[in-house]
């Protein structure tokens, strides 16, 4: 009986850790989008209460609130029609000129759109590769495949750093560096951000010495 009761709480405490590593990735991106416009918000105040002051005479709470949201959708807005976008890729053709502007609006852009959309313009697969030196293993995503003038096949693998997975090194490797996985972008990721007490079953067996 006893050890019946050790297998049911042992299997409910790794029960719990998962849906609590899993709230954890719903509530800090959540959290951090949140964060990021209360930013936002106060800043268009502070720039904006002083002009309604001078044309009404008091402040109007909410004015940062109200003109970010009418901004964000404005941006949705002129980002879904053609002459919309081509505004945007007229505006990026000039951030070309400027060459950390256009590094750093490039990187975030590519990284967060590997992450929005993955498979389209994002994360192909998810590998297993070599890092940081030989024998050790770690989570991999391949981004773009290419191929040598040898004909050898050349693979781009981005590795994220943990728990922040937008940062972190990139790799450019032949096929037989990595192991391939049919593990999902989104369960990768959770291993990732949970600092691998989320562990994924496929990898151990990956890794698993062969008879």
């Amino acid at each position: 009986m006893k050890h019946g009761q050790r297998v049911s709480w042992g299997w409910l405490g790794k029960k719990l850790r998962t849906q609590f590593v899993t709230g954890i990735l719903v509530v800090v991106p959540i959290g951090a989008t949140i964060l990021i416009f209360v930013w936002i918000f106060g800043a268009l105040d502070n720039i904006l209460q002083p002009v309604i002051r001078s044309i009404w005479g008091r402040t109007v709470p909410g004015v940062g609130f109200g003109v970010t949201i009418v901004l964000v959708y404005l941006a949705g807005v002129i980002a879904s029609n053609i002459v919309g976008r081509r505004v945007i890729h007229y505006g990026e053709s000039l951030l070309v000129k400027v060459p950390v502007v256009w590094q750093l609006y490039a990187g975030i852009k590519q990284i967060l759109e590997s992450f929005s959309r993955p498979g389209k313009t994002g994360f192909m697969q998810v590998a297993l590769v070599e890092f940081p030196k030989e024998g050790m293993r770690t989570i991999g995503f391949i981004t773009n495949e290419s191929y040598s003038k040898s004909g050898e096949r050349l693979l781009n693998v981005f590795i994220p750093t943990s728990p922040n997975p937008t940062s972190g090194f990139l790799e450019i490797v032949t096929e037989d560096k990595i192991i391939r996985t049919n593990i999902s972008v989104d369960d990768a990721l959770k291993m990732v951000v949970s600092a691998g007490r989320v562990s994924l079953e496929e990898i151990s067996d990956k890794l698993s010495p062969k008879d």
